[in-house]
């Protein structure tokens, strides 16, 4: 892969703020190299906290989808249960079906 655009004499930059700190005020080169570049760790910190707490979501997300999937096995097998004790005329049946469909 290249890091070049059409015209091969122009780089592509990688660190444009940190170039722009130091074209735009050369005599203050490193104070302003420093500045933006603590700015650039804080937004990285930022997006970092929240990957984690999108992280942290789709964890929380996976294990309430397994709770879920383990109540309905359960709901299903109580059913099944009172089938089999000739219980499916007190409603139980209709009611669990309802309850299942109700999902978001």
């Amino acid at each position: 892969m290249s890091d070049h655009i059409l015209d091969a004499t122009k780089m592509i930059q990688d660190t444009p703020r940190m170039e722009a700190a130091l074209i735009d005020a050369p005599d203050a080169g490193f104070a302003n190299i420093w500045k933006v570049g603590c700015e650039i760790e804080r937004e990285l910190n930022e997006s970092n906290q929240i990957i984690r707490q999108q992280q942290l979501l789709d964890e929380e997300n996976l294990r309430l989808q397994e709770r879920i999937k383990r109540l309905e096995e359960a709901g299903d097998a109580m059913v099944s249960h009172a089938k089999a004790l000739g219980m499916d005329g007190t409603g139980l049946v209709k009611r669990w079906s309802k309850a299942k469909e109700a999902k978001p």
